[in-house]
């Protein structure tokens, strides 16, 4: 049974830092490209970050690129997600999310989701 965890959400002050934690079993994260994606109060989903399978290639929104970095730990099958200088428009709900295939290919195709870390950045 597949099965995403995600941990590592909670209180930061903007400029501040968090790492989040994606744990995920009966599958092998390395196989399969990941991502993160993040729901703010009231508002849609937004993707966040994706790493492609194997070589594991990166790429982010435009909104959190050279601030956030997604990466993946195979011996402990666990994606991260390391957010620094943390802004209020930041806070949300972050999900990481597993794709069918090998490659990131868009938000919205995913196939398991874990359930959720809320993050808030305010002073």
């Amino acid at each position: 049974e597949v099965q995403l965890v995600e941990s590592g959400g909670g209180l930061v002050q903007p400029g501040g830092s968090l790492r989040l934690s994606c744990a995920a079993s009966g599958f092998t994260v390395s196989s399969y490209a990941m991502s993160w994606v993040r729901q703010a109060p009231g508002k849609g989903l937004e993707w966040v970050s994706g790493i492609n399978s194997g070589g594991g290639s990166t790429n982010y929104a435009d909104s959190v690129k050279g601030r956030f970095t997604i990466s993946r730990d195979n011996a402990n099958n666990t994606l991260y997600l390391q957010m620094n200088s943390l802004k209020p428009e930041d806070t949300a709900v972050y999900y990481c999310a597993k794709y069918p295939g090998a490659k990131v290919t868009g938000p919205g195709n995913y196939d398991y989701w874990g359930q959720g870390t809320q993050v808030t950045v305010s002073s």
